[in-house]
């Protein structure tokens, strides 16, 4: 993250994205990128906290709902609240996936699988670039 965000205080222009972001961030969250399996600081995570926006700061995950997938990016069964993420078709790259976006700030997040643990059996796979960690 190169300037800390106040949570509501969105960005509206590419610029101000810009401005804001890093490279990394900017290209997974503005530009529905994905970062290198294995790469992100956050995959290993396993203290108590809570997984924000790297966009926006809003509350997106708590670490109870964080489980090892084996994948290689943070994987979670559930966001922290029905309204913290929405989802939309992806039909990128020849397949048909679902896509994770922040609900305030619509910053591309990751994907949603129907794979995962109970009790959801959802495994929100999410770029850890994406997403800042508070203890």
């Amino acid at each position: 993250m190169s300037e800390s965000r106040i949570s509501n205080d969105v960005p509206e222009s590419d610029e101000e994205w810009r401005d804001v972001l890093n490279e990394e961030e900017y290209h997974i969250l503005r530009e529905a990128g994905t970062e290198r399996a294995g790469t992100s600081d956050l995959l290993k995570v396993s203290k108590d906290g809570v997984f924000r926006c790297a966009g926006c700061d809003s509350e997106l995950f708590q670490s109870d709902e964080k489980f090892e997938s084996g994948t290689g990016w943070p994987s979670f069964w559930a966001p922290a609240d029905t309204t913290a993420v929405e989802t939309r078709p992806d039909r990128s790259h020849g397949r048909v996936r679902t896509e994770v976006i922040c609900s305030t700030c619509e910053g591309h997040l990751g994907h949603v699988f129907d794979d995962g643990p109970e009790p959801t059996g959802k495994r929100y796979c999410i770029n850890g670039k994406a997403l800042d960690f508070d203890e």
